[in-house]
């Protein structure tokens, strides 16, 4: 649940419908008193998508039966938003786009490394496709593909039904399309075959410290201009460093991936209001949140000494946003 920090270790994939429901079930028996629309608003991460949330909130209305906004990536039929999965991979797009903006450059044409393959990654690429780039790998935890005439619109819907429908492994894309190269993933090796494919820009979506030094320093010597952040915290500090040193483009999670939890609360100003907003409205209000996150990061980092460093940006943006509240509030 929400950022892939404490929980459990129950591991949902492969289990059937009926053990991930008496597992939800017994779960939200215990979080359900600690958690409410106006107190703690948890949301699926790694593991945690549509079947579970709904398990999830399943319980948590027949135990405080009241019917509220209380999880965020229901439904539709429930409570959910449009836009709502898409929404991390959208929103680090957008992101991106921004900071090429900086650079006067377009996504039209650039090559791109996408990790992962589940929701941030699926529409990540979804994303790029739209403004005219070119994804040519793509990965799950066992290994990568590497398809240098890329992932297009038909093979990316086969990955959503493999991924989504038949929980399949990445490795059947290359044999479902002749063109791709499968290259298995040795978790003894120190580095990760993925960043070593040249490419324009990378977008790692899938998990924590998937790029170390090693890999950023392969990157950055392949000429790799931009790296955004899909997954929280994908870098080590040690690669956040290359990056900033070389300045190329880099976009931290904390910012770039902020689509997700953005979308979030616009599920909750909908549940609020008893409204369901179209695709169209969710979108265009995710894509001006991403464009505001970028203004306030990159504008930050230069007026306190930065220029182009989102890191420093989006760390001070944020602490001073906080620490402003906190002094209107008083010592409470």
């Amino acid at each position: 649940m929400g950022g892939g920090k404490g929980g459990s270790d129950f591991d949902p994939k492969g289990k059937s419908d009926n053990e991930v429901m008496r597992f939800c079930q017994s779960f939200m028996s215990e979080l359900f008193r600690h958690i409410g629309a106006d107190t703690d608003v948890p949301a699926g991460d790694i593991g945690v998508g549509g079947r579970e949330i709904g398990f999830l909130f399943g319980q948590y209305k027949r135990l405080a039966n009241c019917f509220t906004g209380v999880l965020t990536g229901k439904g539709l039929n429930w409570g959910g938003s449009l836009i709502r999965p898409e929404a991390t991979g959208y929103g680090c797009v957008y992101f991106a786009q921004e900071m090429l903006k900086t650079k006067k450059e377009t996504f039209e044409g650039k090559l791109c490394l996408v990790s992962g393959s589940g929701n941030v990654s699926q529409y990540t690429i979804e994303k790029l496709l739209d403004l005219g780039a070119k994804v040519i790998a793509i990965s799950d935890s066992n290994g990568v593909i590497h398809d240098p005439e890329g992932v297009n619109r038909e093979k990316l819907a086969w990955v959503l039904e493999l991924k989504n429908v038949r929980r399949g492994r990445i490795k059947d894309y290359a044999e479902r399309f002749k063109t791709a190269k499968y290259i298995p993933i040795d978790p003894r090796l120190d580095y990760n075959p993925l960043w070593a494919i040249k490419a324009d820009c990378a977008f790692p979506s899938a998990t924590q410290n998937e790029i170390n030094a090693k890999d950023a320093a392969t990157l950055v010597m392949n000429g790799c201009k931009l790296v955004a952040e899909g997954a929280n915290m994908p870098s080590t500090l040690d690669a956040t460093k290359l990056f900033l040193e070389a300045k190329i483009l880099y976009g931290p999670a904390k910012a770039a991936n902020a689509g997700g939890v953005a979308t979030s609360g616009l599920e909750m100003s909908q549940n609020s209001q008893r409204l369901s907003w179209t695709r169209e409205q969710v979108d265009d209000h995710l894509h001006k949140i991403m464009i505001e996150i970028h203004k306030n990061s990159f504008e930050t980092a230069a007026k306190y000494g930065h220029p182009g460093n989102l890191v420093y940006g989006a760390n001070i943006a944020g602490f001073v946003k906080v620490a402003d509240s906190m002094l209107d509030q008083g010592l409470v």
